[in-house]
């Protein structure tokens, strides 16, 4: 070891086998060069707490005290310490080692596994229980062991998220590997446990044994995205608080009602990237005309606003989750009606992103909408629920186009449907509606969607939707309402 103090690493070992190194490391130590953390452990950083020092450097710390331990139980899934503590299995002594900050309980079991399709995680001096090990070891029951296993129900969410991303393949491969284990382990009561769990959620056993919701939910054929869900009760909890302005509905019927359902359809395409003129817009809505080369296009404006205009699509809202989920797929259908090949109305058959944002797989979709309408129909508030029924179409993302259509007019059909002002979303106000939707599905920011859609409501009842379609057209001119360039122009209010 250098003499220079000033090269001290911050953790410094004294190795039993090294009797000249322990003798300096112990010679340091006395001269004020190093702090004893525990036999054998030190540090030569005095500035930072103890506690700080040993969970900066518990892997290094627990192999060296305990070398070819294995990190277990549910250690061996959270991979770090828990609360202070961390559990390592080892040899035929039950012990107990208290540092600074940290805990080892040390519990005696079999040493690592090496071989074959179990192997456990080697790391440094260190071992951690590898997929097998880790699932037996926390469906271990019995007097004292509640403390170092996770409960079943995360248990169960585990495996399911396994399910969902591998495939009954991955559960099966890993029951076989667990099953092949458990006879070296002595773990045959584990096994039969695990074995019960991973049947249950592949159809094959009972599903009584299940104690977790998603678990529950995949047994009855309607597995879910846990990860949304996460998104959701995170909305749920900021709109739940918030004062939201009731606004009342200023286009209920006769021309306001239908120059709304025009800009409504004409910018919620827009937004999609189906760009028309208002001029030509106009004509394929109320002169019938099909612009030339453009007959998807032209079509896909004239299902948005059949939708916004007509009964029950308009107003009235589905009051549960089968319901909900029809709307959807019949909404969709009358918006893509003339895509064939996005397959309007039916759920996603692929999955589907946009930029870096994954959605919901194609098989956790209706579960998640389910879920979903959960949340909607648990809010008191009619924005509320809106802005809850726009977010939950947009993040599942059910159809492989017209999402977005389709998510607003679920939004505008609840506002409807409790006799309030629905949503325009005109093309200058695209990043301000776009970009807090990124915010909360990439980092659960509930405020800015929150935001945004009611300062957006609030512009949208501010005109008189009476007006002829020309005049309409000019204040929303003056507001910047078709702006593209969104550098140089921002939504103004009618004056």
């Amino acid at each position: 070891m250098a003499q220079n103090t000033d090269n001290l690493p911050e953790l410094v070992l004294a190795s039993r086998a090294d009797h000249t190194s322990a003798r300096r490391i112990t010679r340091l130590a006395g001269q004020g060069h190093l702090r004893r953390l525990y036999p054998g452990v030190y540090t030569s950083n005095f500035d930072s707490p103890p506690e700080a020092v040993v969970l900066r450097n518990w892997r290094a710390i627990v192999g060296h005290l305990l070398p070819d331990g294995v990190i277990s139980y549910r250690s061996a899934f959270d991979g770090k310490p828990q609360d202070g503590c961390i559990f390592v299995t080892r040899g035929k002594t039950r012990q107990t080692l208290r540092l600074p900050g940290l805990l080892i309980e040390v519990w005696p079991g079999p040493g690592p596994q090496r071989d074959g399709s179990s192997q456990d995680i080697q790391l440094g001096g260190l071992y951690m229980s590898g997929d097998p090990r880790r699932f037996l070891e926390n469906f271990s029951r019995g007097r004292g062991v509640t403390a170092r296993v996770l409960p079943q129900a995360e248990l169960e969410s585990r495996l399911d998220r396994l399910l969902m991303i591998g495939g009954e393949r991955r559960l099966n491969q890993l029951r076989d590997q667990a099953r092949d284990l458990a006879v070296r382990l002595d773990m045959g009561a584990q096994f039969k446990r695990l074995d019960g769990v991973i049947g249950a959620l592949l159809g094959t056993h009972e599903a009584n044994r299940l104690t977790a919701r998603q678990a529950i939910a995949r047994a009855a054929g309607r597995p879910y995205d846990p990860e949304r869900l996460l998104l959701l009760d995170a909305l749920f909890a900021a709109l739940n608080g918030a004062a939201l302005q009731q606004l009342p509905d200023p286009a209920s019927s006769g021309s306001a009602r239908e120059n709304f359902a025009f800009y409504e359809s004409y910018f919620s395409n827009y937004i999609e990237g189906t760009t028309f003129t208002v001029g030509e817009a106009e004509d394929i809505l109320f002169h019938g005309k099909i612009i030339e080369q453009r007959s998807e296009d032209s079509h896909d404006i004239l299902g948005t606003f059949f939708a916004a205009m007509n009964s029950p699509w308009r107003d009235q809202p589905p009051q549960n989750a089968e319901q909900f989920l029809t709307w959807l797929r019949d909404v969709n259908a009358i918006v893509m009606k003339s895509r064939q090949d996005k397959k309007p109305g039916e759920w996603k058959d692929r999955p589907n992103q946009a930029g870096n944002t994954f959605f919901v797989a194609p098989e956790l979709v209706p579960g998640t909408l389910r879920e979903g309408f959960e949340r909607i129909m648990g809010l008191g508030d009619p924005l509320a629920r809106a802005i809850m029924a726009m977010f939950v179409v947009t993040e599942v993302h059910p159809f492989l186009d017209g999402n977005g259509r389709t998510a607003r007019l679920v939004m505008n059909c609840i506002l409807s449907g409790a006799g309030m002002c629905r949503v325009i979303v005109p093309t200058v106000y695209r990043e301000d509606y776009l970009l807090p939707l990124k915010a909360l599905s990439h980092n659960k920011d509930t405020a800015p969607i929150v935001a945004s859609i009611a300062r957006i409501q609030r512009w949208t009842a501010a005109f008189d939707y009476g007006l002829p379609r020309d005049e309409l057209r000019e204040q929303l001119i003056k507001c910047n309402a078709f702006q593209e360039d969104l550098h140089n122009y921002r939504l103004k209010f009618p004056s």
